[in-house]
Protein backbone atom coordinates (compact mmCIF):
# COMPACT_ATOMS: atom_id res chain seq x y z
CA UNK A 1 0.00 0.00 0.00
CA UNK A 2 1.25 3.52 -0.78
CA UNK A 3 2.98 5.43 1.95
CA UNK A 4 0.57 8.34 1.67
CA UNK A 5 -2.30 5.91 2.48
CA UNK A 6 -0.63 3.72 5.11
CA UNK A 7 2.40 5.49 6.54
CA UNK A 8 4.63 3.90 9.13
CA UNK A 9 5.95 6.09 11.90
CA UNK A 10 9.49 4.74 11.49
CA UNK A 11 9.71 5.62 7.84
CA UNK A 12 8.11 9.03 8.33
CA UNK A 13 10.61 9.81 11.09
CA UNK A 14 13.44 8.71 8.80
CA UNK A 15 12.15 10.95 6.03
CA UNK A 16 11.86 13.94 8.39
CA UNK A 17 15.38 13.46 9.79
CA UNK A 18 16.85 12.97 6.31
CA UNK A 19 15.10 16.07 4.94
CA UNK A 20 16.27 18.15 7.90
CA UNK A 21 19.87 16.92 7.76
CA UNK A 22 20.27 17.24 3.99
CA UNK A 23 18.72 20.71 3.92
CA UNK A 24 20.70 21.88 6.96
CA UNK A 25 23.99 20.78 5.47
CA UNK A 26 23.30 22.34 2.09
CA UNK A 27 22.17 25.59 3.66
CA UNK A 28 25.12 25.58 6.05
CA UNK A 29 27.45 25.63 3.08
CA UNK A 30 25.52 28.32 1.24
CA UNK A 31 25.03 30.59 4.28
CA UNK A 32 28.57 30.48 5.67
CA UNK A 33 29.59 32.23 2.47
CA UNK A 34 27.22 35.08 3.36
CA UNK A 35 28.69 35.34 6.87
CA UNK A 36 32.24 35.32 5.53
CA UNK A 37 31.25 37.90 2.90
CA UNK A 38 30.10 40.18 5.72
CA UNK A 39 33.00 39.55 8.12
CA UNK A 40 36.27 38.87 6.26
CA UNK A 41 35.98 38.71 2.47
CA UNK A 42 36.16 42.50 1.95
CA UNK A 43 39.61 42.75 3.52
CA UNK A 44 40.91 39.42 2.19
CA UNK A 45 39.78 39.64 -1.43
CA UNK A 46 39.27 43.41 -1.88
CA UNK A 47 41.92 44.90 0.42
CA UNK A 48 42.54 48.05 -1.65
CA UNK A 49 38.97 49.32 -1.17
CA UNK A 50 37.29 51.28 1.63
CA UNK A 51 35.23 49.30 4.13
CA UNK A 52 31.92 50.21 2.46
CA UNK A 53 33.18 49.62 -1.08
CA UNK A 54 34.75 46.33 -0.03
CA UNK A 55 31.40 45.26 1.44
CA UNK A 56 29.68 46.15 -1.84
CA UNK A 57 32.15 44.09 -3.89
CA UNK A 58 31.96 41.20 -1.42
CA UNK A 59 28.17 41.14 -1.63
CA UNK A 60 28.46 41.27 -5.42
CA UNK A 61 30.29 37.91 -5.32
CA UNK A 62 27.56 36.71 -2.94
CA UNK A 63 24.98 37.55 -5.63
CA UNK A 64 26.75 35.35 -8.18
CA UNK A 65 25.53 32.26 -6.34
CA UNK A 66 21.95 33.34 -6.89
CA UNK A 67 22.47 34.05 -10.58
CA UNK A 68 23.61 30.44 -10.99
CA UNK A 69 20.65 28.99 -9.12
CA UNK A 70 18.20 28.86 -12.07
CA UNK A 71 20.80 26.90 -14.04
CA UNK A 72 21.02 24.46 -11.16
CA UNK A 73 17.23 24.34 -11.04
CA UNK A 74 17.06 23.40 -14.73
CA UNK A 75 19.88 20.84 -14.50
CA UNK A 76 18.73 19.06 -11.36
CA UNK A 77 15.06 19.60 -12.19
CA UNK A 78 15.57 17.54 -15.33
CA UNK A 79 17.47 14.85 -13.40
CA UNK A 80 14.90 14.83 -10.60
CA UNK A 81 11.89 14.43 -12.89
CA UNK A 82 13.58 11.85 -15.12
CA UNK A 83 15.94 9.89 -12.83
CA UNK A 84 14.40 10.49 -9.43
CA UNK A 85 14.37 12.92 -6.51
CA UNK A 86 17.11 11.13 -4.59
CA UNK A 87 19.58 11.00 -7.50
CA UNK A 88 19.27 14.73 -8.13
CA UNK A 89 19.58 15.61 -4.45
CA UNK A 90 22.76 13.57 -3.97
CA UNK A 91 24.33 15.27 -6.99
CA UNK A 92 23.49 18.69 -5.58
CA UNK A 93 24.98 17.81 -2.18
CA UNK A 94 28.23 16.57 -3.71
CA UNK A 95 28.57 19.71 -5.81
CA UNK A 96 28.02 21.97 -2.82
CA UNK A 97 30.48 20.08 -0.63
CA UNK A 98 33.20 20.26 -3.26
CA UNK A 99 32.72 24.00 -3.89
CA UNK A 100 32.68 24.89 -0.19
CA UNK A 101 35.78 22.85 0.60
CA UNK A 102 37.68 24.52 -2.24
CA UNK A 103 36.69 27.97 -0.93
CA UNK A 104 38.26 26.96 2.37
CA UNK A 105 41.51 26.23 0.52
CA UNK A 106 41.44 29.34 -1.68
CA UNK A 107 44.46 31.70 -1.57
CA UNK A 108 43.63 35.36 -0.86
CA UNK A 109 44.40 38.56 -2.80
CA UNK A 110 47.66 38.94 -0.87
CA UNK A 111 48.88 35.60 -2.23
CA UNK A 112 47.74 35.51 -5.88
CA UNK A 113 46.36 38.98 -6.57
CA UNK A 114 43.31 39.48 -8.77
CA UNK A 115 43.07 35.73 -9.45
CA UNK A 116 41.77 35.26 -5.90
CA UNK A 117 38.43 37.10 -6.31
CA UNK A 118 38.02 35.54 -9.77
CA UNK A 119 38.36 32.02 -8.33
CA UNK A 120 36.06 33.01 -5.47
CA UNK A 121 33.38 34.01 -7.98
CA UNK A 122 33.74 30.74 -9.89
CA UNK A 123 33.37 28.65 -6.73
CA UNK A 124 30.40 30.75 -5.62
CA UNK A 125 28.85 30.07 -9.03
CA UNK A 126 29.34 26.35 -8.40
CA UNK A 127 27.64 26.73 -5.02
CA UNK A 128 24.70 28.38 -6.77
CA UNK A 129 24.36 25.52 -9.26
CA UNK A 130 24.26 23.04 -6.38
CA UNK A 131 21.78 24.89 -4.18
CA UNK A 132 19.58 25.48 -7.24
CA UNK A 133 18.88 21.75 -7.33
CA UNK A 134 18.77 21.10 -3.60
CA UNK A 135 15.48 22.72 -2.62
CA UNK A 136 13.32 20.79 -5.08
CA UNK A 137 14.86 17.50 -4.02
CA UNK A 138 14.62 17.87 -0.28
CA UNK A 139 11.12 19.40 -0.35
CA UNK A 140 9.74 16.67 -2.61
CA UNK A 141 11.48 14.00 -0.55
CA UNK A 142 9.40 15.12 2.42
CA UNK A 143 6.18 16.22 0.68
CA UNK A 144 5.70 13.22 -1.60
CA UNK A 145 6.29 10.81 1.29
CA UNK A 146 3.95 12.55 3.73
CA UNK A 147 0.31 11.63 4.50
CA UNK A 148 -2.15 13.80 2.54
CA UNK A 149 -3.25 15.93 5.49
CA UNK A 150 0.22 16.34 7.01
CA UNK A 151 2.23 17.52 4.02
CA UNK A 152 2.77 20.98 5.51
CA UNK A 153 4.11 19.54 8.75
CA UNK A 154 6.58 17.11 7.15
CA UNK A 155 7.71 19.55 4.46
CA UNK A 156 8.51 22.06 7.21
CA UNK A 157 11.42 19.80 8.19
CA UNK A 158 12.94 20.46 4.78
CA UNK A 159 12.34 24.18 5.33
CA UNK A 160 13.92 23.88 8.79
CA UNK A 161 17.22 23.17 7.07
CA UNK A 162 17.68 26.90 6.50
CA UNK A 163 17.75 27.90 10.20
CA UNK A 164 19.49 24.60 10.91
CA UNK A 165 22.22 25.57 8.47
CA UNK A 166 22.37 29.06 9.95
CA UNK A 167 22.79 27.65 13.46
CA UNK A 168 25.57 25.31 12.35
CA UNK A 169 27.27 28.06 10.37
CA UNK A 170 27.06 30.68 13.11
CA UNK A 171 28.26 28.22 15.74
CA UNK A 172 31.20 27.41 13.49
CA UNK A 173 32.08 31.09 13.07
CA UNK A 174 31.51 31.92 16.75
CA UNK A 175 33.83 29.06 17.71
CA UNK A 176 36.43 30.19 15.19
CA UNK A 177 36.28 33.75 16.55
CA UNK A 178 36.39 32.61 20.20
CA UNK A 179 39.29 30.18 19.83
CA UNK A 180 41.52 32.29 17.60
CA UNK A 181 42.99 35.75 17.90
CA UNK A 182 41.61 38.43 15.55
CA UNK A 183 44.72 38.08 13.41
CA UNK A 184 44.50 34.28 13.31
CA UNK A 185 40.80 34.41 12.43
CA UNK A 186 41.49 36.63 9.43
CA UNK A 187 44.51 34.53 8.47
CA UNK A 188 43.06 31.01 8.70
CA UNK A 189 40.23 30.73 11.23
CA UNK A 190 37.53 31.70 8.72
CA UNK A 191 38.54 28.70 6.59
CA UNK A 192 37.56 26.08 9.19
CA UNK A 193 33.76 26.31 8.64
CA UNK A 194 34.29 25.81 4.89
CA UNK A 195 36.66 22.86 5.32
CA UNK A 196 34.17 21.21 7.71
CA UNK A 197 31.75 20.94 4.78
CA UNK A 198 33.44 17.81 3.47
CA UNK A 199 32.52 15.74 6.56
CA UNK A 200 28.97 17.10 6.70
CA UNK A 201 28.30 16.32 3.05
CA UNK A 202 29.53 12.76 3.56
CA UNK A 203 26.91 12.38 6.30
CA UNK A 204 24.15 13.65 4.02
CA UNK A 205 25.11 11.27 1.22
CA UNK A 206 25.19 8.39 3.69
CA UNK A 207 21.64 9.18 4.75
CA UNK A 208 20.41 9.61 1.19
CA UNK A 209 21.80 6.28 0.01
CA UNK A 210 19.78 4.53 2.71
CA UNK A 211 16.50 6.10 1.65
CA UNK A 212 14.30 5.02 -1.26
CA UNK A 213 12.87 7.45 -3.78
CA UNK A 214 9.39 8.81 -3.13
CA UNK A 215 6.29 6.70 -3.75
CA UNK A 216 4.76 9.49 -5.84
CA UNK A 217 7.70 9.46 -8.25
CA UNK A 218 7.72 5.66 -8.48
CA UNK A 219 3.99 5.59 -9.21
CA UNK A 220 4.48 8.24 -11.86
CA UNK A 221 7.21 6.14 -13.49
CA UNK A 222 4.94 3.09 -13.51
CA UNK A 223 2.15 5.13 -15.11
CA UNK A 224 4.53 6.29 -17.84
CA UNK A 225 5.68 2.72 -18.47
CA UNK A 226 2.12 1.47 -18.82
CA UNK A 227 1.02 4.35 -21.06
CA UNK A 228 0.56 3.69 -24.77
CA UNK A 229 2.54 6.82 -25.66
CA UNK A 230 4.67 7.71 -22.64
CA UNK A 231 6.81 10.29 -24.46
CA UNK A 232 5.04 13.65 -24.67
CA UNK A 233 4.91 15.19 -28.13
CA UNK A 234 6.05 18.61 -26.92
CA UNK A 235 9.56 17.43 -26.07
CA UNK A 236 11.22 14.98 -23.71
CA UNK A 237 12.68 17.57 -21.34
CA UNK A 238 10.53 18.08 -18.22
CA UNK A 239 12.06 21.56 -17.88
CA UNK A 240 10.68 22.64 -21.27
CA UNK A 241 7.34 21.00 -20.52
CA UNK A 242 7.18 22.77 -17.16
CA UNK A 243 7.68 26.13 -18.89
CA UNK A 244 4.98 25.27 -21.41
CA UNK A 245 2.40 23.77 -19.05
CA UNK A 246 3.06 25.62 -15.80
CA UNK A 247 4.29 29.04 -16.93
CA UNK A 248 1.66 30.79 -14.79
CA UNK A 249 2.50 28.79 -11.67
CA UNK A 250 6.26 29.28 -12.18
CA UNK A 251 5.78 33.03 -12.45
CA UNK A 252 3.58 33.25 -9.36
CA UNK A 253 5.92 31.05 -7.30
CA UNK A 254 8.86 33.24 -8.33
CA UNK A 255 7.02 36.41 -7.30
CA UNK A 256 5.78 34.88 -4.04
CA UNK A 257 9.32 33.77 -3.18
CA UNK A 258 10.86 37.23 -3.65
CA UNK A 259 9.72 38.64 -0.31
CA UNK A 260 10.52 35.44 1.57
CA UNK A 261 14.01 35.28 0.09
CA UNK A 262 14.94 38.97 0.29
CA UNK A 263 13.91 39.39 3.92
CA UNK A 264 15.81 36.24 4.89
CA UNK A 265 19.06 37.54 3.44
CA UNK A 266 18.50 40.98 4.91
CA UNK A 267 18.19 39.33 8.33
CA UNK A 268 21.01 36.87 7.86
CA UNK A 269 23.59 38.76 5.82
CA UNK A 270 23.02 42.50 5.44
CA UNK A 271 22.01 42.99 9.08
CA UNK A 272 25.31 41.36 10.13
CA UNK A 273 27.31 43.72 7.91
CA UNK A 274 25.18 46.74 8.90
CA UNK A 275 25.63 46.06 12.61
CA UNK A 276 29.35 45.25 12.61
CA UNK A 277 30.53 47.83 10.03
CA UNK A 278 32.62 50.44 11.88
CA UNK A 279 31.21 53.16 9.62
CA UNK A 280 27.62 52.35 10.69
CA UNK A 281 26.86 50.73 14.10
CA UNK A 282 30.24 49.19 14.94
CA UNK A 283 28.85 46.39 17.13
CA UNK A 284 30.95 43.36 18.03
CA UNK A 285 30.75 40.34 15.75
CA UNK A 286 29.69 38.10 18.63
CA UNK A 287 26.73 40.31 19.57
CA UNK A 288 25.07 40.15 16.20
CA UNK A 289 25.98 36.51 15.49
CA UNK A 290 24.44 35.42 18.80
CA UNK A 291 21.26 37.39 18.02
CA UNK A 292 21.00 35.70 14.61
CA UNK A 293 21.73 32.34 16.21
CA UNK A 294 18.97 32.69 18.83
CA UNK A 295 16.44 33.85 16.22
CA UNK A 296 17.36 30.93 13.96
CA UNK A 297 16.84 28.60 16.93
CA UNK A 298 13.37 30.05 17.49
CA UNK A 299 12.60 29.63 13.80
CA UNK A 300 13.80 26.02 13.89
CA UNK A 301 11.36 25.26 16.73
CA UNK A 302 8.42 27.21 15.27
CA UNK A 303 8.66 25.92 11.69
CA UNK A 304 6.95 22.54 12.33
CA UNK A 305 4.14 24.39 14.12
CA UNK A 306 3.78 26.75 11.17
CA UNK A 307 3.64 23.81 8.75
CA UNK A 308 1.12 21.95 10.91
CA UNK A 309 -1.15 25.01 11.17
CA UNK A 310 -1.07 25.34 7.38
CA UNK A 311 -2.42 21.77 7.16
CA UNK A 312 -5.51 23.05 8.96
CA UNK A 313 -6.05 26.64 7.82
CA UNK A 314 -4.30 26.51 4.44
CA UNK A 315 -0.91 27.52 3.00
CA UNK A 316 -2.27 30.66 1.35
CA UNK A 317 -3.64 32.03 4.61
CA UNK A 318 -0.29 31.59 6.35
CA UNK A 319 1.74 33.27 3.60
CA UNK A 320 -0.64 36.22 3.45
CA UNK A 321 -0.46 36.64 7.23
CA UNK A 322 3.33 36.35 7.38
CA UNK A 323 4.09 38.70 4.50
CA UNK A 324 1.56 41.26 5.77
CA UNK A 325 2.96 41.30 9.31
CA UNK A 326 6.58 41.48 8.15
CA UNK A 327 5.73 44.32 5.76
CA UNK A 328 4.61 46.41 8.74
CA UNK A 329 7.43 45.24 11.05
CA UNK A 330 10.06 46.34 8.51
CA UNK A 331 9.73 49.87 9.89
CA UNK A 332 10.43 48.70 13.44
CA UNK A 333 13.27 46.22 12.80
CA UNK A 334 15.98 48.67 11.73
CA UNK A 335 15.26 51.29 14.44
CA UNK A 336 15.55 48.49 16.99
CA UNK A 337 19.01 47.64 15.63
CA UNK A 338 19.97 51.32 15.73
CA UNK A 339 19.46 51.40 19.50
CA UNK A 340 22.59 49.20 19.83
CA UNK A 341 20.84 47.54 22.77
CA UNK A 342 21.67 43.84 22.90
CA UNK A 343 18.21 43.04 24.31
CA UNK A 344 16.28 45.06 21.71
CA UNK A 345 18.39 43.66 18.88
CA UNK A 346 17.56 40.17 20.12
CA UNK A 347 13.85 41.06 20.24
CA UNK A 348 14.02 42.44 16.69
CA UNK A 349 15.48 39.23 15.30
CA UNK A 350 13.19 36.89 17.26
CA UNK A 351 10.02 38.75 16.20
CA UNK A 352 11.07 39.45 12.61
CA UNK A 353 12.84 36.23 11.71
CA UNK A 354 11.77 33.73 14.35
CA UNK A 355 8.04 34.44 14.25
CA UNK A 356 6.84 36.58 11.33
CA UNK A 357 9.13 35.21 8.65
CA UNK A 358 8.48 31.67 9.86
CA UNK A 359 4.73 32.13 9.41
CA UNK A 360 5.20 32.27 5.64
CA UNK A 361 8.39 30.22 5.37
CA UNK A 362 7.08 27.08 7.09
CA UNK A 363 4.28 26.30 4.57
CA UNK A 364 6.25 27.60 1.58
CA UNK A 365 7.70 24.28 0.42
CA UNK A 366 4.40 22.40 0.46
CA UNK A 367 2.50 25.34 -1.07
CA UNK A 368 4.87 25.68 -4.01
CA UNK A 369 5.27 21.93 -4.62
CA UNK A 370 1.53 21.29 -4.53
CA UNK A 371 1.12 23.79 -7.37
CA UNK A 372 2.68 21.36 -9.90
CA UNK A 373 1.93 17.88 -11.26
CA UNK A 374 4.21 15.00 -10.23
CA UNK A 375 6.00 14.53 -13.54
CA UNK A 376 6.96 18.20 -13.70
CA UNK A 377 7.11 18.99 -9.98
CA UNK A 378 10.89 18.99 -9.46
CA UNK A 379 11.41 21.21 -12.51
CA UNK A 380 8.49 23.50 -11.71
CA UNK A 381 9.41 24.08 -8.08
CA UNK A 382 13.10 24.54 -8.84
CA UNK A 383 12.49 26.98 -11.69
CA UNK A 384 9.97 29.08 -9.78
CA UNK A 385 11.98 29.29 -6.58
CA UNK A 386 15.33 29.90 -8.25
CA UNK A 387 13.97 32.59 -10.56
CA UNK A 388 12.55 34.24 -7.47
CA UNK A 389 15.93 33.91 -5.77
CA UNK A 390 17.67 35.69 -8.65
CA UNK A 391 15.10 38.50 -8.67
CA UNK A 392 15.11 38.65 -4.87
CA UNK A 393 17.91 37.42 -2.61
CA UNK A 394 20.65 37.61 -5.23
CA UNK A 395 20.99 41.35 -4.92
CA UNK A 396 19.35 41.93 -1.54
CA UNK A 397 22.54 42.68 0.49
CA UNK A 398 23.96 44.66 -2.45
CA UNK A 399 20.78 46.73 -2.89
CA UNK A 400 20.44 47.32 0.85
CA UNK A 401 24.09 48.40 1.12
CA UNK A 402 23.69 50.72 -1.87
CA UNK A 403 20.51 52.24 -0.43
CA UNK A 404 22.22 52.94 2.87
CA UNK A 405 25.30 54.35 1.13
CA UNK A 406 23.09 56.71 -0.91
CA UNK A 407 20.81 57.85 1.92
CA UNK A 408 22.87 57.27 5.07
CA UNK A 409 19.61 56.10 6.64
CA UNK A 410 18.08 52.71 7.45
CA UNK A 411 14.64 54.04 6.45
CA UNK A 412 15.43 53.32 2.79
CA UNK A 413 16.28 49.72 3.70
CA UNK A 414 13.01 49.41 5.65
CA UNK A 415 11.06 50.64 2.61
CA UNK A 416 12.88 48.08 0.44
CA UNK A 417 11.98 45.31 2.87
CA UNK A 418 8.33 46.38 2.99
CA UNK A 419 8.06 46.53 -0.81
CA UNK A 420 9.30 42.96 -1.34
CA UNK A 421 6.90 41.70 1.34
CA UNK A 422 4.09 43.45 -0.53
CA UNK A 423 5.16 41.68 -3.76
CA UNK A 424 4.83 38.32 -2.01
CA UNK A 425 1.44 39.28 -0.58
CA UNK A 426 0.05 40.26 -4.00
CA UNK A 427 1.46 37.15 -5.74
CA UNK A 428 -0.07 34.82 -3.14
CA UNK A 429 -3.43 36.55 -3.59
CA UNK A 430 -3.44 35.23 -7.18
CA UNK A 431 -2.51 31.66 -6.19
CA UNK A 432 -5.11 28.97 -5.37
CA UNK A 433 -5.19 27.18 -2.02
CA UNK A 434 -3.54 23.74 -2.25
CA UNK A 435 -3.53 22.07 1.17
CA UNK A 436 -6.52 19.83 0.30
CA UNK A 437 -5.31 19.04 -3.22
CA UNK A 438 -4.73 15.42 -4.34
CA UNK A 439 -1.12 15.45 -5.55
CA UNK A 440 -1.14 11.81 -6.73
CA UNK A 441 -2.49 12.29 -10.26
CA UNK A 442 -3.60 9.09 -11.99
CA UNK A 443 -2.66 9.84 -15.58
CA UNK A 444 0.13 12.31 -15.77
CA UNK A 445 1.54 11.29 -19.08
CA UNK A 446 -1.27 13.14 -20.76
CA UNK A 447 -0.40 16.78 -20.20
CA UNK A 448 -3.48 18.95 -19.58
CA UNK A 449 -4.62 20.81 -22.66
CA UNK A 450 -5.04 24.04 -20.75
CA UNK A 451 -2.02 24.92 -18.56
CA UNK A 452 -4.05 27.02 -16.13
CA UNK A 453 -5.85 23.90 -14.90
CA UNK A 454 -2.65 22.18 -13.82
CA UNK A 455 -2.68 23.74 -10.35
CA UNK A 456 -6.28 22.90 -9.51
CA UNK A 457 -9.26 25.19 -9.03
CA UNK A 458 -8.68 28.89 -8.57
Amino acid sequence: MALAQDPTQARLAKVAVTALSASSIENYDFFIYGTAAALVFPQLFFPEQTALTGALLSFATFAVGFIARPLGGMLFGHIGDVRGRKTALIGALVGMGLASTLIGLLPTHAAIGVAAPILLVLLRFMQGIAVGGQLGGVVLLAMENAPPRRRGFFTSFAQAGAPGGIILGNLAFIAAIQFTSPEAFVSWGWRVPFLASAALIWLAIHLQLRLEDTDAFRRHQQTKTQAVDPAPKDGRSPVLRAFRVHYKEIGLVAAAYIGINVTYYLFMTFAVSYSTNKEILGLSKNTILVAVLVAAGVQLLVLPLSGAISDRVGRRTMLLAGSGMLCAFSFAFWPLLNTKSTFLILVAFIVGLGLMHTTMYGPQGAFFAESFTTGLRYSGVSLGVQLGAVLGGAFAPLIATSLYAATQSSVSVAVYMAVVCAITFVAVMFMPETHLKDIDEAAECAVPAEPAKASGPA
